[in-house]
């Protein structure tokens, strides 16, 4: 059985539609698929009725955005009540400084003489929930600024370069504690992709799960084979879940194809368990899989 537990649509930051990124797991052999996206359930129904005509079995999710001890940290909570009060105040905050710090990157762009506007960056989202970075970057490679979102992000885009504006992002100890009031569970994603390992370390970790943490996304491309086993000892270590995947984005981002890294069966089975014990606990009425997963 193959599972890829992080993939986005262009519900958020993907280039596909929930339904074709769905159709685009089962062409790849996937027989399970988490829909990510960024800070929204918006996908969801698209790609549950995607999802029951391809065959596959697809686990509703999204990619929180959140902050711990000064360093962005992302979210990955799965099976959420996304109507439960708290966890849609939070996300409102979130989109907020999504679209808020849009014209601010495009004032600083046009201090650099790149020409691009709100309108292009609209064009570029398209029916996305919110506007970010990425749409920013679209728009600068359909201007012809840069050859793709990569470019767009190392010369303009990451911290520390011209236009980048920092915003708003969820306390990640609150955020542990509203996704499993609301019934779900949380999956640190990339821990040590884009930052220092010293970041979520092992004592960082472990009082994370103390506050509710489920597991960590262990194989995934920004880890280094050193990183993986590193992290996948951590993870015994403190009885964490360890999962893989693709953080697949479409055309948006290179090399993360659909599959290219996934979750093995029996930690889907224990991600699935602790789902349905924080619903039960939650007394929420929670999303289900879509499908049947196969062991």
């Amino acid at each position: 059985m193959r599972i890829d537990l992080h993939t986005h649509s262009r519900a958020s930051d993907g280039t596909q539609t929930p339904a074709e990124l769905v159709r685009a797991a089962a062409d790849a052999g996937l027989d399970v698929v988490a829909l990510t996206d960024h800070d929204t359930a918006a996908g969801w129904a698209e790609a549950a009725d995607a999802a029951r005509e391809a065959g596959v079995a697809l686990l509703p999710g999204m990619e929180l955005s959140s902050r711990h001890a000064g360093r962005g940290v992302h979210l990955l909570a799965y099976l959420p009540d996304p109507t439960y009060p708290p966890l849609v105040e939070e996300i409102g905050r979130i989109i907020e400084g999504r679209d808020g710090r849009v014209p601010e990157m495009l004032e600083r762009l046009h201090a650099l003489g790149v020409e691009v506007d709100e309108a292009d960056v609209r064009r570029a989202a398209g029916d996305a929930t919110a506007t970010g970075r990425p749409h920013v970057a679209d728009a600068l490679v359909a201007r012809g600024v840069v050859a793709d979102r990569d470019e767009a992000f190392e010369r303009y885009l990451t911290a520390g370069r011209p236009a980048y504006v920092d915003r708003y992002a969820a306390p990640l100890t609150r955020l542990l504690g509203i996704v499993a009031a609301a019934g779900g569970v949380s999956v640190v994603a990339h821990p040590w992709g884009r930052h220092e390992r010293s970041s979520l370390d092992e004592s960082t970790l472990a009082e994370l799960a103390g506050l509710g943490l489920a597991g960590v996304e262990v194989d995934h491309q920004d880890h280094t084979p050193a990183d993986r086993d590193a992290l996948r000892a951590i993870a015994r270590n403190l009885g964490l879940v360890v999962t893989g995947s693709s953080d697949h984005h479409g055309a948006g981002k290179v090399d993360h194809e659909l599959g290219c890294h996934t979750t093995a069966p029996a930690e889907l089975e224990r991600l699935l368990e602790l789902a349905t014990a924080a619903a039960a606990r939650s007394g929420r009425d929670v999303p289900t899989v879509v499908g049947v997963v196969r062991s």
